[in-house]
């Protein structure tokens, strides 16, 4: 084989890679939101993650992606409210949710 079918091949495997890593990046991110939504009392729209951010960063020594989520959620069901997942590598660093109602 060529260098440039290696370079080919190598560039196919980091690609793979990345869409299975965001694949279980998104996962996490969606579970998190949920998890948020119940803890909040308030209901998780759509089901739903969508990727904000994406950079690296260091984590225990070694490069990380971090990722940033966006999800939406209801505390009236009329009013639709932002929130949003960031996770470091597969770590869930924050959860950030708008200020929202408390009904009781």
């Amino acid at each position: 084989m060529a260098a440039m079918d290696y370079f080919f091949l190598f560039l196919f495997a980091l690609l793979a890679w990345f869409w299975l890593d965001s694949l279980r990046a998104g996962e996490l991110a969606r579970e998190a939101g949920r998890r948020a939504c119940i803890s909040a009392d308030v209901q998780f729209l759509d089901d739903t993650v969508s990727i904000s951010s994406l950079s690296l960063s260091r984590y225990s020594g070694r490069l990380a992606l971090v990722r940033t989520y966006r999800f939406e959620f209801s505390d009236t069901g009329d009013r639709r409210l932002d929130g949003e997942v960031t996770l470091k590598g597969h770590r869930l660093e924050s959860v950030r949710m708008d200020p929202y109602l408390v009904i009781h």
